[in-house]
């Protein structure tokens, strides 16, 4: 039976993932430009015509919007989306001049940009190094416990008591480090290395494909080895311990992102599968439904998409400024602000229009495009 968590808990859920993440995403830049001495002259908290607020002692309007999704940071003298210098901030006084964005330093400029991703990781870090701490470290070593008949590993011959050293090309030390690897790579060919009776064994598979879909009818294609594992071992983690998990974790989650990234880019995986905020939406509303720890493990998750997807080279994200400053910094002078300014409204184009398919391509998954079509038909 599929199950909906109803449409005022989804958006309540979605409002209470986004909504702060990206308040903390903005307060990293905030905090950051205010340690260099930038004047922010708004700082927003939602988004559409401002329902209350009110201005500091440091002249920085603090305003709330009547839609919770977020919200943006303006600095002083950041008056294109450049960050070009301008005839408008060549007028300014000297020592208002000092406290522009434009007038830091390019190293000061990077930080403050690279501090709202940062920011995003450190949460999803905190969130995970609780879990860590809370629920101990699940440890599998990658040792064949038995095969399922038909899956890719029994067709290799993989035996019991075979230890996994590598698939693809590359080293394995856990049993998740195999399921990973597998799990994105549905139908792809691949070697996998194992030691057995004290000889190295290598043998050739396809990986295989399973459909799986939950309780809400969501349908997902996953990649299966068909390798039975040890039995695991749950080893408790302290508080330094937790951090140094929490991190490493992070970083499997990011190359797993690079990873699909790359599939889509090159076609071995479809752009059907990319999501939007509807996508997200969705699946917020499920997860709090099952439960406050998946809920907060989202959290991690979308926090971790964030900070990943501002730092890609793009015009327009935080990642795209960094491009630029980089540039600068080996050329000791800016990008010639026409160069920029076609970038940047390059690069909105480009986010205008995955914004446009993903959107597409959730209504198909909630069924919209083949309604119309029953309908039509």
């Amino acid at each position: 039976m599929i199950e909906t968590p109803g449409i005022l808990l989804t958006i309540l859920s979605f409002v209470l993932v986004i909504g702060p993440l990206v308040f903390v995403h903005e307060m990293g830049h905030y905090l950051a430009g205010r340690y260099f001495g930038i004047k922010a002259d708004a700082f927003a908290v939602g988004f559409g015509r401002e329902i209350a607020g009110f201005t500091d002692k440091r002249g920085t309007r603090w305003k709330f919007g009547w839609l919770p999704l977020g919200g943006y940071v303006k600095f002083a003298g950041d008056m294109n989306p450049a960050s070009q210098p301008s005839a408008e901030w060549l007028s300014l006084p000297a020592e208002e001049r000092q406290r522009t964005f434009q007038s830091k330093p390019v190293w000061q400029r990077a930080i403050v940009v690279a501090a709202g991703p940062v920011v995003n990781f450190v949460v999803a870090i905190l969130i995970l190094a609780g879990f860590a701490f809370a629920y101990g470290d699940i440890r599998m070593p990658p040792v064949v416990g038995g095969t399922v008949p038909g899956s890719a590993a029994a067709a290799a011959g993989l035996q019991v008591g075979d230890r996994i050293t590598a698939i693809g090309g590359r080293s394995v030390e856990t049993f998740d480090d195999l399921a990973r690897f597998a799990r994105i790579r549905a139908g792809e060919r691949t070697q996998i290395d194992a030691v057995r009776g004290g000889q190295t064994v290598s043998r050739d598979l396809v990986i295989g494909t399973e459909l799986q879909r939950d309780r809400f009818g969501n349908e997902y294609k996953i990649g299966r080895l068909g390798i039975a594992g040890s039995k695991p071992v749950i080893v408790p983690v302290s508080l330094i311990e937790a951090p140094v998990i929490a991190v490493k974790r992070t970083g499997e989650i990011v190359s797993m992102m690079v990873e699909t990234l790359s599939q889509v880019i090159t076609g071995r995986r479809s752009v059907k599968e990319l999501g939007g905020p509807l996508s997200i939406a969705k699946v917020s509303g499920e997860q709090m439904s099952l439960g406050l720890d998946a809920y907060v493990f989202l959290i991690a998750l979308v926090s971790i998409n964030l900070g990943f997807i501002n730092l890609l080279p793009v015009p327009m994200l935080d990642g795209g400024h960094l491009f630029f400053y980089a540039i600068e910094a080996v050329r000791r002078r800016p990008v010639e602000p026409q160069v920029q300014e076609w970038a940047f409204r390059g690069g909105l184009a480009a986010i205008l229009a995955l914004m446009l398919l993903v959107t597409f391509n959730d209504l198909g998954n909630f069924g919209l495009w083949k309604n119309l079509a029953g309908l039509i038909g």
